[in-house]
């Protein structure tokens, strides 16, 4: 990711509505489906600044990676311990079999072999282990955001499947997310592309339209796995050895 992205999710990610309501989103989609053990060992892959930390070592003992220097650090302060530096796809030092879940929350975008890297978390799961797994969703929703992020592609619920098929995987509970604002957001890129202001400007908006797209998004949090959503900005899952 361009160094921008970086310093912005420092600057934003505990105020931004889209940060602060996914936690709580995920966290609400793990408890209920994940069903993982008291002692549950997780790791984070590609953790960024290490806000999902706090969130996920509500489920166990969490460990973290991430190849950003600065983010790096700002994660382990965090963490209150070093975080890893592992690449993807192939975790090298990585413990194979040691894992209950491992998340990866807008992180396989980002690289090119995704199934290779799919394949290498599959291999470092206990057994029972899985994937929490978030991507962005549909490749004509690209945009300036994409590219600053450095991402390879977004996906269909179909290509996303097939990524985790091809890697010895089986997807659980797969389904869009953040569908109430999508309407809002597929406006907003149609609209950059049409007058050329597709801007990769991530900032939070002025705090009353903040804290309004946080209530909504939030509200996906009683939904989300219980009854079919309508086609969403992003996409989660759980995958598991087949």
């Amino acid at each position: 990711m361009d160094r921008i992205v970086y310093d912005r999710m420092a600057a934003h990610d505990s105020t931004h509505w889209w940060y602060r309501a996914r936690r709580d989103i995920l966290a609400d989609y793990l408890t209920r489906y994940a069903a993982l053990p008291a002692d549950a060992r997780i790791l984070e892959i590609g953790c960024g600044t290490g806000h999902n930390l706090p969130m996920l070592a509500g489920f166990g003992s969490v460990e973290a990676i991430e190849i950003d220097p600065a983010a790096r650090d700002i994660a382990s302060a965090r963490l209150g311990r070093p975080v890893g530096d592992a690449p993807l796809p192939a975790l090298p030092g990585i413990e194979r079999g040691a894992y209950d879940l491992i998340a990866v929350l807008d992180v396989v975008e980002h690289i090119e072999d995704d199934v290779a890297a799919l394949a290498a978390m599959r291999d470092c799961l206990k057994p029972g282990g899985k994937i929490l797994i978030a991507v962005p969703a549909h490749q004509w929703m690209w945009s300036a955001h994409d590219t600053v992020n450095h991402h390879h592609r977004r996906y269909s619920k179909k290509t996303l499947a097939a990524a985790i098929a091809a890697a010895g995987l089986r997807p659980r509970k797969l389904t869009y997310f953040n569908s109430l604002l999508f309407p809002l957001a597929a406006a907003a890129r149609v609209a950059g592309r049409m007058t050329g202001r597709d801007d990769s400007d991530d900032s939070p908006p002025a705090k009353p339209l903040n804290a309004l797209f946080e209530t909504i998004f939030r509200l996906e949090r009683h939904a989300i796995g219980r009854v079919p959503m309508t086609p969403g900005v992003s996409i989660v899952t759980l995958a598991e050895p087949s």
